[in-house]
C-alpha cells in the first residue's frame, strides 16, 4: 500500500482534527441560582479563576469563576448586563485567564482584558500568556542597589527610591496623588511605565491620559483602566492585568515602573468580590481573602535576574486616617510610604509631599555616604523648624535659642523652592542631588553664623 504524500498527510491531519473537535462534547452547565452580583452554576467541572460565558445572544455575559464546591461554582461577572436567571445555559470559554503582553501595548490604553479604549484599532506585537504568574523566588532575587530617577526632587532624595522597590503613595482624597503619579510616569529613567487606573471616576481617565500624562508620558506607558462603575471582578482583575503586563518586561531583561491608582479600590473590589461568595466579613467589614490579595498582588513587583519592577501604589486613606486596615497591611509589606499632607494641597505646596512623614527603606542602598549626610541635615533643619513652628506663630520664639531652627528659618525660601515642583519640572537626578548638597552647605553656615 503505497504511503501517503507529506501534502495529503498534513491534509487528512487537519481535518481529523476538525472532525474530532466537531464530535468532542461541549462543556455545558446551567444557573442554578443567583443573588446580587453572584450566580451559582451547576454541571460544569470548573475551578477558580475560569472564564465562562452565561446566556446567548445578545444577552451572553463573560463571567469568572470565584468559588467552587463539589458540584457547583459561584461566578461574578466581568461586564454588565447581568441579570442570569435560573436555567440559563452556561458554557466555559478558558481555562483561566490570559493577558496579551509585549512592546506593542506600549502608548496604548487598554481595559482589564487587554481590549484597547483608545480608538487606535486592534493591538498588534503582542502573545497572550496566562494571567498568573508566580513572584520571583525569595533567593533569587538581585538585590536592590540602584536608585531609580523620578525627576520629583522631594520623592528622589527624602525617600531614594530603588530599581526594585515597592513603595506606598498614601493620602486623602483630592491631595495630588494622581498628579504625582504623572509627574514621576513623565519624568522616570526607567524603560518603560505601565499605569493601572482602578476604580477611577470615568471623568478623570480621559483627563488623566492627555493632560496630567500627555504625549510625552504616553509615549513609553501602557495604562489599563476600570472605571468605578464597572464589576468587581473587572477592577481587581485591571490590578493583575498590568502587573502582568509589567512582569513580562521584567522577564525580557528591562526595567519597568508599575504605578497603581489605587490599591485601596482594589481591596474594595475584593472584598466585594469575597462577600458575595460567601466569605465572613473581619476587620471593618473585609473579608479575609482581601488581606492575602494584597500580599500576593504586591510581592510580585520586585527585582529579578536581570530585570526589574518598581512598583508605586497608592493607598487612599480613609478620612486620613493612616491606620485603616488596608493602609496598615500595605505598609508592613511595602519597602516606605510616601505621605501627602491635607494641610500642606491646602496651602498650594504641590506637591504636597510630607518628606518627614515619608521613609524609604531602600534609601541606605542606593544612594551614597556624602548624599546621605546632605539630607540628613535638611530633614533634620526641616524637623527644627516644624518644632518651633507653633511659638514663631504666637510670636514667642526667641532667635539664637536654637541655632538650627534659625538656620532653616533664614534658609526658608530655598528650602520651599526644593521641595515645590511645578508639574511640567522634571529634575534630573545628579541635579537634585547637586542642589541638596548645596542646601546643606547652606545650613551649615547659617547654623555657624548663629
Amino acid at each position: 500500500m503505497n504511503r501517503p504524500t507529506p501534502v495529503l498527510s498534513r491534509i487528512m491531519t487537519r481535518h481529523a482534527d476538525s472532525l474530532r473537535g466537531l464530535t468532542a462534547p461541549v462543556a455545558r452547565g446551567t444557573v442554578v441560582s443567583s443573588q446580587g452580583l453572584r450566580a451559582v452554576i451547576g454541571g460544569l467541572a470548573v475551578a477558580v479563576g475560569d472564564v465562562v460565558t452565561v446566556g446567548r445572544g445578545p444577552t451572553r455575559t463573560e463571567a469568572e469563576v470565584v468559588a467552587v464546591n463539589r458540584t457547583e461554582a459561584t461566578v461574578m461577572p466581568l461586564a454588565d448586563g447581568w441579570s442570569p436567571a435560573a436555567g440559563t445555559p452556561v458554557e466555559r470559554r478558558s481555562r483561566g485567564g490570559q493577558v496579551p503582553v509585549g512592546q506593542g501595548l506600549i502608548g496604548r490604553v487598554i481595559d482589564a482584558l487587554g481590549r484597547p479604549l483608545d480608538g487606535k484599532g486592534p493591538i498588534h506585537d503582542t502573545l497572550l500568556v496566562p494571567g498568573h504568574h508566580s513572584a520571583p523566588h525569595a533567593l533569587r532575587r538581585a538585590p536592590v542597589n540602584r536608585q531609580l530617577g523620578t525627576g520629583v526632587r522631594a520623592v528622589d532624595t527624602f525617600t531614594a527610591l530603588g530599581r526594585g522597590q515597592r513603595i506606598g503613595l498614601f493620602a486623602g482624597s483630592g491631595v495630588g496623588k494622581s498628579s504625582l503619579l504623572s509627574m514621576i510616569a513623565r519624568g522616570t529613567d526607567a524603560e518603560v511605565s505601565v499605569i493601572a487606573l482602578v476604580g477611577e471616576r470615568g471623568r478623570e481617565v480621559r483627563g488623566f491620559i492627555e493632560d496630567d500624562l500627555g504625549p510625552e508620558g504616553l509615549a513609553r506607558s501602557v495604562v489599563v483602566v476600570a472605571t468605578g462603575d464597572e464589576p468587581a471582578m473587572m477592577r481587581r482583575k485591571a490590578a493583575f492585568t498590568a502587573t502582568r503586563i509589567a512582569e513580562h518586561f521584567r522577564d525580557e531583561g528591562r526595567h519597568a515602573v508599575l504605578m497603581m491608582d489605587s490599591l485601596t479600590r482594589v481591596a474594595l473590589a475584593q472584598r466585594e468580590i469575597g462577600l458575595s461568595a460567601g466569605e465572613p466579613p473581619a476587620t471593618r467589614g473585609y473579608p479575609p481573602s482581601t488581606f492575602s490579595l494584597l500580599a500576593q498582588l504586591l510581592e510580585r513587583a520586585g527585582t529579578d535576574r536581570d530585570g526589574s519592577v518598581t512598583g508605586i501604589y497608592t493607598v487612599l486613606v480613609d478620612g486620613d486616617d493612616h491606620n485603616d486596615p488596608v493602609a496598615d497591611s500595605a505598609r508592613s509589606i511595602l519597602d516606605g510610604h510616601l505621605v501627602l499632607d491635607r494641610a500642606l494641597a491646602v496651602a498650594g505646596h504641590y506637591p504636597s509631599i510630607d518628606v518627614l512623614a515619608s521613609l524609604s527603606r531602600c534609601a541606605s542602598a542606593v544612594t551614597s555616604a556624602a548624599d546621605r549626610a546632605n539630607i540628613t541635615t535638611v530633614r533634620r533643619a526641616l524637623a527644627e523648624q516644624r518644632d518651633v513652628q507653633d511659638l514663631i506663630d504666637v510670636g514667642a520664639y526667641v532667635p539664637g535659642t536654637r541655632p538650627l531652627a534659625d538656620a532653616a528659618l533664614a534658609a526658608r525660601g530655598e528650602l520651599d523652592g526644593f521641595l515645590r515642583q511645578d508639574m511640567d519640572d522634571s529634575t534630573p537626578l545628579a541635579e537634585a542631588w547637586a542642589r541638596v548638597g548645596g542646601l546643606a552647605a547652606r545650613l551649615d553656615a547659617e547654623r555657624r553664623a548663629a
